[in-house]
């Protein structure tokens, strides 16, 4: 079942075999997740969104248009999840990403923490159109078609936006105005 197309697997979970979602859940999952991560900054509020999105997609899947790709929709709702969170809360509350490799010796995960959240940082001063580019191109590995279908933009302003946003993130690296 892993191999099929989306539209069949969403036809087959509105049809009564509710299994089918379980294949999108798995084929999509990390891509939302680190779209909501890299949006709200918070890994546990980036899985509560992402287990939002999918109960929230399961709930409506007789309003999707397979016309569309799934994942375009199903990426706008994480996309809006993730907003509304980070609408309800304070804008300077602070940031705690947490992404620890085991094994790793005391300061070989001070400096990957401190990296981690410099690079986060970093990304919570680009808008939110340049975030969302960035995220789905070198967190989510999309190319740059299936960005501009994920956000209904031409190819050209991805191109456009990831180009200023890379520059961007450059000058506040390098500059060292990223810092936490």
């Amino acid at each position: 079942m892993t191999g099929r197309e989306d539209s069949s697997l969403v036809k087959d979970c509105t049809q009564g075999r509710p299994e089918a979602f379980d294949v999108l859940v798995d084929r999509y999952y990390k891509v939302l997740f680190n779209v909501a991560l890299r949006i709200v900054g918070d890994s546990e509020e980036a899985r509560d969104i992402t287990q939002t999105t999918f109960m929230k997609a399961y709930e409506k899947l007789h309003t999707y248009d397979p016309k569309y790709k799934f994942f375009s929709w199903i990426y706008r709702i994480a996309v809006n999840e993730s907003l509304n969170t980070t609408g309800r809360r304070r804008p300077s509350e602070p940031l705690d990403v947490q992404l620890v490799a085991r094994g790793d010796t005391p300061e070989q995960i001070f400096e990957k923490n401190r990296l981690h959240e410099t690079i986060q940082a970093a990304l919570m001063k680009l808008s939110i159109e340049q975030r969302q580019v960035v995220v789905l191109r070198h967190f989510g590995d999309l190319s740059y078609r299936d960005i501009a279908s994920a956000l209904a933009i031409p190819e050209k302003t991805v191109k456009s936006r990831l180009f200023t946003a890379r520059r961007q993130l450059c000058t506040i690296l390098i500059g060292g105005r990223a810092t936490t």
